[in-house]
């Protein structure tokens, strides 16, 4: 089961990013558990600055943008 992180305050960014993952892991037809992480301590605990951040198994895969759901499906492999 894939462990993902959305980490971000809330913002529309935020909101995309993550109807775009479950998307993507949905169309993997893979199991996964999704949290939305808002408070700045923790997402400042994985060194992100820029917000929105996709964490997929406590890596880091992208920070500051709203990827499409194939470049997800393609973290998710």
């Amino acid at each position: 089961m894939k462990q993902i992180k959305i980490l971000g305050s809330g913002c529309a960014k935020c909101e995309q990013l993550k109807k775009n993952t479950q998307q993507a892991a949905e169309s993997l037809g893979i199991e996964y558990e999704l949290e939305k992480v808002t408070n700045m301590l923790d997402i400042s605990s994985y060194g992100v600055m820029l917000t929105p951040a996709l964490v997929v198994d406590g890596e880091v895969k992208s920070v500051g943008k709203v990827l499409a759901p194939d470049a997800i499906a393609a973290l998710l492999k």
